[in-house]
């Protein structure tokens, strides 16, 4: 059982579980931090068509969400986290990259930056291609997609550790609670340093059941950090704990798990 969660919620949203099929979930979660919007996007197929995978997702709800006098440090900026439709495949290398697309401090441009771990697996088979926020929380906050519950909710961050590595492992015992509950857990968050400089990463944990604690990857390109912190977002944490190598829908395993041998011996083979 997981731990207790506070009851104050500063906004709650409720959604329908659907299955993934070939690879999409066929929606994307909203979020506007000025006034705690919540709401699900569809995705259509000319969606898949033209901006196929995570990338191609980010840049196309950038795009929709800014104008071109939309600065890095506006409200109107958008963070998207995004995955592909191959993401969560376990006879395939790497699909568990998430990538994060928004306007970035450092050129003051559109940047991309994909991290590995778990959070992308776990928001695609909650029942999300897409995570974009938009806006500025008033003070710091947890948002939180439960995709054990088909519930998101935006609650106060209300903890005093400022460090990724401690934000981590609290959060994940908080939201995980015991072992198998702790595997089902990814936590985005920025250190410090995010609130002070524009070369900040995004960091995203991942539960090592040997040693007992939380890792962490980096979406370290870019200085999307710097734009996590300064719309007041503590951490982004996802629950998915129904794990398994069929969750993605695809149309021809065998052929999966085909292409996933092929490029595992081509990184046994070539990478020293």
């Amino acid at each position: 059982m997981a731990l207790p969660i506070e009851s104050i919620l500063l906004a709650e949203f409720t959604y329908e579980h659907r299955s993934v099929e070939r690879g999409y979930a066929n929606r994307t979660l909203y979020i506007n931090l000025d006034d705690n919007t919540i709401c699900e996007k569809p995705v259509t197929q000319r969606m898949k068509d033209l901006f196929t995978g995570g990338r191609g997702f980010g840049l196309k709800l950038l795009w929709d969400a800014v104008t071109p006098e939309t600065k890095w440090d506006n409200a109107r900026n958008e963070l998207v986290i995004a995955n592909g439709p191959i993401c969560g495949i376990t006879a395939y290398p790497g699909s568990g990259k998430a990538t994060v697309v928004t306007l970035g401090p450092l050129t003051e441009n559109v940047i991309d930056s994909n991290v590995g771990g778990y959070f992308s697996s776990f928001l695609k088979f909650s029942g999300f291609d897409a995570l974009e926020i938009q806006g500025k929380a008033a003070e710091d906050v947890i948002i939180f997609i439960d995709g054990d519950t088909g519930k998101v909710t935006i609650e106060p961050y209300s903890f005093e550790e400022k460090d990724s590595h401690l934000i981590g492992n609290i959060l994940t015992e908080k939201y995980g609670g015991n072992e198998k509950g702790k595997r089902g857990i990814a936590v985005l968050s920025a250190g410090q340093a995010a609130n002070h400089i524009r070369y900040a990463a995004i960091n995203s944990t991942w539960y090592d059941v040997r040693r007992k604690e939380t890792r962490i990857k980096q979406a370290g390109r870019g200085g999307a950090g710097r734009v996590f912190r300064d719309k007041k977002i503590g951490a982004i944490v996802c629950r998915f704990t129904d794990m398994g190598g069929d969750k993605n829908g695809v149309a021809n395993m065998a052929l999966v798990r085909k292409a996933g041998q092929r490029i595992n011996k081509e990184i046994a083979d070539l990478d020293d």
